[in-house]
């Protein structure tokens, strides 16, 4: 027997806040931004803020922590309300640090409350942070936001829902992975992510039943195993326009017109070494390549001690290294085995990490054991210039992870030496795969930013057009 329960005021009322969008643009003119700026960084947070729900997607060290400081001190001077910056563990005290050297006014928060006109905190801890006493959010490395378990990615979605100014800026914007534009888009409160896959994509199984109720409840990670997703006929062209009008992306200044001159990165060397297991896999009489996922993770079970040793002695000589792992055993051998190290593990908690990655960045650790979903995301680290890393199949956490150190502002070379096995090839060449499509895609981007930033109404023309007389005594 079904009982209809009607719902009372207050639930409906919470109900509908939390699906509620702000439509329309609610941006404002910048009024007096700072000297510090670069000509580039001016002209991104002079169009963010008269967007006011905007994306920056700028590559690692082209000054996104100046840009969201100044955008929120502007959205806190024009609105008078604080604004908050949410970013991954110990990028925090980062950005505090680059506001006082700037001369901005900001602080840490750890327990909920506002700190200063803006307030910096991590994602781990938005939970303890009240939406309704803040005019404006900015989320830093926004793309890390979708390896959150689905609970915290909710959180902070909801958390930006109604929050009338908003800023996400990343460095990888969905290399392969579209869904997260549409995500991207959906957070700052214009088309959702399954409105954008329905409006310019198909999909493989070429249903016909909408897809808001054909993957109701479907996350993110099961839309990309159900179905591979591709532009519909001609819908290329206005896929990456509409990107272009809430987003802004760049590799380099001369991306959108700028000079380079400040922005050249030292030399990139990769060097990769094949690990051989020293016993064959059970059942088998002599080592055979991996082929498929579950042989390549067994292969790499079976040479976890000669790939640590290798790494171990890589490192021997660097002053400062990053040891990238992804396996529990991976770091706490690693640990083990590098003179000097000091591993940041998945089960210590928020202030322990935090501790350890803010130690590393002030040189007080020499090499640090960390996975990339710990560690990979907003830190500068161009004191260090060598790092080693086991391939996996993420291209995102490889990027992120090499962006550490090679960042506009380094100025050494930088090492990054790949350990991987036979079996793992596979990994390598999805990730040079994954590299050119990362290219094509900022190509495409980056192309139709130009083109929009060229475009000019007809009310700001200030040419006169002369008129044929003969069209005038027709007229009259």
């Amino acid at each position: 027997m079904l009982v209809q329960v009607e719902p009372s005021k207050e639930a409906y009322g919470r109900f509908l806040f939390r699906k509620a969008q702000l439509d329309g643009a609610c941006g404002f003119p910048a009024t007096d931004l700072p000297d510090f700026l670069y000509p580039f960084q001016r002209a991104i947070v002079e169009w963010a803020l008269q967007g006011g729900r905007a994306a920056i997607f700028a590559d690692c060290g082209l000054g996104k922590t100046p840009m969201q400081l100044v955008w929120a001190d502007e959205v806190r001077r024009h609105s008078n309300r604080p604004v908050l910056i949410i970013t991954p563990l110990a990028v925090g005290y980062q950005t505090a640090g680059e506001a006082e050297k700037f001369g901005i006014e900001a602080a840490v928060s750890r327990d909920g409350h506002i700190a200063g006109p803006i307030t910096i905190t991590n994602y781990e801890r938005l939970h303890l942070f009240d939406c309704g006493e803040y005019g404006g959010v900015v989320c830093d490395e926004s793309s890390a936001i979708k390896s959150f378990d689905g609970a915290r990615r909710a959180l902070v979605t909801d958390f930006m829902r109604t929050i009338p100014y908003r800023l996400l800026c990343t460095a990888t914007a969905a290399p392969n992975d579209y869904i997260e534009l549409g995500t991207s888009s959906e957070a700052l409160g214009y088309l959702g992510y399954m409105d954008m896959l329905g409006r310019f994509f198909k999909n493989d199984q070429n249903t016909s039943k909408p897809m808001s109720f054909r993957m109701r409840g479907t996350n993110h990670a099961e839309l990309r195993d159900r179905a591979k997703w591709r532009f519909k006929g001609h819908a290329e062209e206005s896929f990456w326009r509409w990107v272009s009008s809430w987003a802004r992306a760049m590799r380099k200044p001369s991306d959108l017109g700028f000079e380079d001159a400040d922005f050249v990165l030292p030399p990139l060397e990769l060097r990769e070494h094949i690990v051989k297991a020293n016993r064959p896999a059970p059942g088998m009489l002599f080592e055979v390549p991996a082929v498929g996922l579950r042989e390549e993770r067994e292969e790499l079970r079976r040479t976890l001690n000669e790939r640590c040793e290798l790494v171990a002695s890589i490192l021997s000589d660097a002053d400062r290294a990053v040891a990238w792992c992804h396996l529990n055993d991976e770091g706490k051998l690693l640990a083990s085995l590098i003179d000097g190290s000091v591993e940041v593990a998945g089960s210590e908690s928020a202030e322990a990490k935090e501790e350890k990655l803010i130690a590393f960045s002030a040189g007080q650790i020499r090499v640090l054991v960390t996975k990339p979903k710990i560690g990979a995301w907003g830190m500068n680290w161009q004191h260090c210039n060598r790092m080693t890393f086991f391939p996996s199949h993420s291209y995102e956490q490889y990027y992120q992870a090499v962006r550490r150190s090679w960042r506009f502002g380094q100025v050494r070379p930088v090492t990054v030496d790949l350990i991987t096995t036979e079996g793992g090839a596979n990994a390598m060449k999805n990730l040079e795969r994954k590299s050119e499509q990362a290219g094509r895609m900022f190509d495409a981007l980056t192309r139709h930013m130009r083109d929009a930033l060229a475009i000019r109404r007809s009310d700001e023309y200030d040419q006169e057009v002369t008129v044929p007389e003969w069209v005038t005594s027709s007229i009259s």
